[in-house]
C-alpha cells in the first residue's frame, strides 16, 4: 500500500500514512486516528494537505540487502531526482 505526507498548515507538523491511492483524508483528526497519535492543541477539524512526494522509493540496504541496485549509485542519485527514482 502506498503511503503519503500529509502536513497540518495550523501546527506545521508532517505525518507519513499508508492509505488506498482513492482514499484521501482531510482532516487533523483523521490523520491523528490513522497514525495512532493523539490531536494535542489542534483541533480535529482543523484541514491538512497532502504533499506531492516522490513516492518513498527505498534503497536495496533499507531492506537488508547488501547488494546495491544500479540506480542508488548513479549519477541520478546524487540529485534531487528522488534517488535513482528518474530512470537513470
Amino acid at each position: 500500500m502506498p503511503t503519503y505526507d500529509y502536513v497540518c498548515p495550523a501546527n506545521g507538523e508532517v505525518l507519513e500514512v499508508e492509505h488506498k491511492l482513492a482514499e484521501k483524508l482531510t482532516t487533523w483528526g483523521e490523520l491523528c486516528q490513522r497514525t495512532g497519535r493523539e490531536p494535542g492543541a489542534t483541533p480535529r477539524a482543523t484541514p491538512i494537505t497532502r504533499l506531492i512526494t516522490g513516492g518513498h522509493v527505498l534503497r536495496a540496504g533499507a531492506l537488508g540487502s547488501q547488494q546495491e541496485r544500479p540506480c542508488d549509485t548513479s549519477p541520478c542519485a546524487a540529485r534531487a531526482c528522488g534517488g535513482g527514482a528518474c530512470g537513470f
